[in-house]
């Protein structure tokens, strides 16, 4: 019995996977850029999955504390048979991007960043706790 799933990236992957030999794409939207944050002395790690971009699709931003970072991808896989008649012919476009509080303190030239086999690894610094100044504010009372 053939029937669609909502969940899945096109309608149309589950009436192919029953002709088989037909390879679809199964990715969610919950494993789309996956973050793993450690804490350490001095600094936090933030590694991130990215499959199937590549870096030069992956661009990260520092603005008012937040770190955004961004990816896109614009895929296009034409099939085509001896003839030049289309057997299959997909395209696949797509954008995320994710955003993390670092703090106001903390500027580009602090963060590293590495891409390596579809994954992005940040070294963020701590912010700095700000030292409260005990300053005592009397109020006038009249009377």
């Amino acid at each position: 019995m053939l029937m669609p799933s909502i969940f899945r990236e096109n309608l149309l992957d589950d009436f192919m996977d029953s002709f088989g030999g037909f390879p679809t794409r199964n990715y969610s939207v919950g494993s789309l850029m996956n973050t793993d944050v450690k804490e350490k002395d001095g600094h936090y790690e933030l590694t991130m999955d990215i499959p199937g971009v590549k870096k030069e699709d992956v661009h990260a931003e520092l603005k008012d504390g937040y770190l955004t970072v961004s990816a896109s991808v614009n895929n296009s896989k034409d099939e085509k048979d001896e003839q030049g008649n289309y057997i299959r012919r997909e395209r696949y476009s797509g954008s995320a991007s994710r955003s993390f509080y670092v703090g106001e303190s903390v500027r580009q030239e602090d963060i590293k960043a590495k891409f390596e086999n579809g994954t992005v690894k940040f070294v963020v610094p701590k912010e700095e706790a700000k030292k409260q100044i005990d300053d005592k504010h009397y109020i006038a009372i009249e009377g």
